[in-house]
């Protein structure tokens, strides 16, 4: 139902939370059951990725394509042994799901916005029942639930420091070729705060790149990776408008000097893909996360001390978009134009960024010190 009007990422996110509930809403006991898996990946990339055949009608993939035999035998168990829709009256039934929405697969709590953007997906299934007159009304309405607290804030002990983002970027560039093409797209995520998706759209005409001081970048879109059996085309990725901005809304960006001139270098030396974007794969397609998370891990074993490497300290890419944001609220810039040069809600900010806002409360205090305690614009 969802499916034509949503964006690839809302497929997988749907995918995704209902690849969760459906295991443990079943009679059968575990005796006999298919492998955790095996049935992970029969629910999520067949029974609930959707194909449009020539007519233009949407299915499942499982009942227009022929799984493998495996993948077969799990959907048949899950079809077999599954409750009813109408046995989700039952609370206890609900509470069930809920509660397997609320851990990771290891069993820890999941992250509060992960819980709560897959209680939606629950919630809408549950709307769609009651539209269809499977249930009378949405069980989920009626069960009390909490769940686990988590703190999605930053943990700003793995953050890296300004000294350990210019060794981890140098790093980088000391990789040869490809290294030396994914320094200004490292650099962007640090400088720019921008977000890996963001980068991989970035093109010529977005920047403003002056021969010295500050420059500027028009964000307009995003390449999220999400994978080809997502999207309306078969491509590993999707062209969108910014994250929670409408379709043709911009941000701009200042720059400092440093990423100019890195930006700068970088079109001198490899130019542009035919489309104009900075930073390209082979055949000029998008960069994948699988080639700049290898260099980016690369980067680390070199700049960091053993001890470290084997610490979450920068052990992601997107480490330098925190780290870029926390030099900013450190810098004392307004946390409202640090959320709009991110991209961010200024709630959304708070919930990440929390302890270093707090911190700056103390030099706000001074500031209103100063001027309370300063002398009288009276004349005498």
């Amino acid at each position: 139902m969802k499916w034509p009007k949503i964006s690839a990422k809302h497929r997988a996110s749907i995918a995704e939370a209902l690849t969760n509930v459906t295991p443990v809403l079943v009679s059968a006991p575990k005796k006999g059951a298919p492998d955790s898996t095996v049935l992970r990946t029969a629910l999520r990339e067949w029974a609930f990725q959707v194909t449009q055949d020539a007519g233009g009608e949407f299915a499942a993939l499982k009942d227009v394509d022929d799984p493998p035999e495996e993948i077969e035998a799990a959907l048949e168990w899950v079809a077999k042994h599954s409750i009813k829709v109408a046995d989700l009256a039952d609370s206890e039934q609900t509470r069930r799901a809920v509660r397997a929405l609320s851990l990771k697969l290891n069993g820890r709590p999941a992250a509060d916005n992960t819980f709560r953007r897959k209680r939606t997906v629950l919630s809408n299934v549950l709307r769609y029942a009651v539209e269809r007159d499977r249930l009378a009304v949405n069980p989920l309405t009626r069960i009390d639930w909490d769940p686990p607290e988590t703190d999605d804030e930053v943990d700003f002990r793995y953050v890296p420091d300004p000294d350990q983002v210019r060794a981890l970027l140098d790093a980088v560039r000391a990789q040869g070729p490809r290294g030396e093409h994914l320094h200004a797209f490292f650099g962007c995520l640090y400088y720019a705060a921008m977000r890996p998706s963001e980068v991989a759209a970035l093109t010529k005409r977005d920047c403003k790149l002056p021969a010295s001081g500050w420059g500027e970048l028009i964000l307009a879109g995003s390449r999220p990776e999400v994978g080809a059996g997502w999207t309306d085309d078969g491509k590993s990725y999707e062209v969108r408008g910014l994250k929670r901005r409408a379709r043709r809304t911009t941000r701009p960006v200042p720059i400092p000097p440093a990423l100019v001139q890195l930006l700068r270098r970088h079109l001198d030396e490899y130019g542009t893909a035919p489309d104009g974007r900075l930073f390209r794969a082979v055949r000029d397609g998008r960069i994948r996360s699988t080639e700049y998370t290898e260099v980016w891990q690369e980067a680390r074993r070199k700049a960091l001390p053993p001890d470290e490497v084997e610490t979450p300290l920068a052990d992601v890419p997107y480490s330098l978009r925190h780290a870029g944001v926390s030099l900013w609220i450190k810098a004392g810039v307004d946390p409202v134009e640090v959320a709009r040069r991110a991209g961010h809600s200024i709630a959304v900010l708070w919930k990440f960024y929390a302890k270093l806002l707090r911190g700056q409360q103390h030099r706000a205090n001074r500031l209103i010190d100063d001027a309370l305690n300063g002398p009288s614009d009276k004349a005498e």
